[in-house]
């Protein structure tokens, strides 16, 4: 088989599109708060020190979600140290990263930040070095409305109505021996378990996230789940599942079919979580939070140990070329396949550290290759998803055995009928997608990320090398909408569809 076909029909989908899979993440590591989203004095700076070049560029990319402040940044952060006067704020040693922490940046820049991108926070707790009553300090300073200690002192800060935080994180990546305070299956379950039993008695109307295991290749990972919900299944709602694609180990095929891991993913947390509920007699169903994911060349990385102190320096600046466009894309499209169970994602992290947006002390802001997968799916991903049933031709790859070269999804809203899919393959993928269950189309377009040469990258001396372009050749015959997938590209095929129920259009794409 040399070709690729879709069959979807309305009546068949996996659930509403979530808007908060459109996530990204913001953690005090290297150049992404410092220089990244924060940099007084910058030509672009607001009167708080925002760059607005990177907010501008945060919106265009349909950030929905951003989680903060980290990452193993978190489980050394006493947030105290991050608010009210900048100038009385001291300077702390961040044993995550070895780095020299000012907290000029903390949790009010932040809220501002957000409010100008119109993202909503997912804040994660330190349970490393720290427990159940600073968690509760921290809700009670965000959330509640007046008259107790850190409410009131929340107010004169200057703010005056709550930040009213809905999704809280009780920790991050607990089992990784990196991990400041890591702890223990047994440990951390229980933690987990009192933290959020606190944390609901001053906002019952809270969501909140357990903390899966860091990686799956972890010797913890499965039974780490299991533990961890046995002990707090009832009071949480998500259970994270973190994972990082390396563009450097393994060979070629594999790192392009990353998302199949990703997918083994989550069916193994989903069935560990469904396992537990079955075992508690539980009837509640948690969800998924994907909270780190991405491309990122984490082999090359030394470790932390490997860092000297420093203030912000350039750590894990990856730079993404038009391939991992296509990884990025093939992840995006698993998770809308599983939008039914996983409710949160974001990618890790949003400025110049394994990033799709870069900038430069004192200069310019642009977009990684990776930007456009993302900007295009969280602008287009509308409605619903339906179930997607395909063909197609099968590639080797070491790691997962014979893969389809094509991923796709596809979502439906109002009449608009979107399709993502990557071609996996180093050659042209012609595709066929069956209408049948469709009205008659009014209008289609093709545009792709891609590039002849799979190693072409966006740097600041040509920041537009990479960019999605529209195709021609996109046609409706009846009931089939057939075109042609680049080799090694991701691509957004979109259809507009009448009430009428009577024969399809033909014609060529139309932008």
């Amino acid at each position: 088989m040399d070709s690729a076909k879709l069959t979807l029909d309305p009546a068949f989908e996996v659930g509403p599109v979530e808007r908060r899979l459109f996530g990204s993440f913001v953690e005090h590591m290297g150049r992404c708060v410092y220089t990244g989203v924060y940099e007084p004095g910058h030509p672009e700076a607001d009167a708080d020190g925002l760059r607005r070049d990177v907010v501008e560029l945060a919106r265009e990319m349909g950030v929905t979600a951003v989680r903060y402040p980290g990452g193993n940044f978190v489980s050394n952060y006493e947030w105290e140290d991050g608010v009210g006067p900048a100038a009385e704020r001291p300077t702390r040693l961040d044993l995550a990263w070895r780095q020299i922490e000012t907290n000029a940046f903390g949790l009010g820049e932040f809220m501002t930040w957000l409010g100008a991108v119109g993202a909503e926070p997912v804040m994660a707790v330190n349970l490393g070095t720290r427990g159940v009553r600073e968690a509760r300090d921290l809700i009670e300073y965000t959330n509640y409305p007046g008259g107790t200690r850190w409410s009131d002192l929340r107010i004169k800060h200057g703010v005056r109505e709550p930040y009213g935080i809905k999704v809280w994180c009780l920790g991050n990546e607990m089992d990784g021996p990196w991990q400041i305070g890591g702890k223990t299956a047994e440990e951390y379950g229980r933690l987990a378990f009192e933290t959020a039993k606190a944390m609901r008695r001053v906002d019952p109307g809270i969501e909140l996230v357990a903390c899966g295991s860091s990686s799956v290749r972890m010797p913890t990972y499965g039974s780490w789940e299991a533990t961890v919900l046995e002990h707090c299944y009832d009071q949480v709602d998500y259970i994270s599942a973190h994972a990082y694609y390396d563009a450097v180990s393994g060979d070629r095929a594999s790192y392009l079919a990353s998302a199949v891991e990703m997918e083994q993913q989550i069916e193994g947390v989903i069935a560990t979580a469904d396992h537990v509920a079955a075992k508690l007699g539980s009837r509640k169903r948690l969800k998924v939070s994907f909270d780190e994911w991405n491309v990122w060349s984490h082999s090359l990385f030394g470790g932390e140990n490997s860092l000297d102190w420093a203030h912000a320096p350039r750590i894990i600046e990856e730079e993404y070329d038009a391939a991992a466009a296509a990884v990025v894309g093939s992840l995006l499209i698993t998770l809308l396949n599983h939008a039914d169970r996983v409710g949160i994602a974001c990618q890790a992290q949003l400025a110049n550290v394994i990033a799709p947006i870069r900038t430069e002390p004192g200069g310019p802001a642009w977009r990684q290759t990776i930007f456009h997968p993302f900007a295009l799916t969280a602008a287009h991903a509308r409605g619903r998803v339906l179930r997607v049933q395909a063909t197609a031709p099968a590639m080797a790859t070491e790691r997962y055995g014979e893969v389809p070269v094509l991923a796709a999804a596809a979502t439906l809203d109002d009449g608009e009928l979107s399709v993502f899919a990557v071609n996996r393959g180093d050659r042209p993928l012609p595709i066929e997608i069956d209408l049948r269950g469709l009205p008659r189309a009014t209008g289609i377009s093709h545009v792709t990320v891609a590039d002849d040469d799979t190693s072409a990258r966006n740097t600041e001396r040509e920041p537009r090398r990479v960019e999605p372009r529209a195709l021609a050749g996109a046609a409706i015959d009846g009931d089939r909408l057939t075109t042609v997938l680049p080799p090694i590209s991701f691509n957004l095929v979109k259809g507009a569809f009448t009430e009428d129920r009577g024969p399809h259009a033909g014609g060529p794409a139309s932008r």
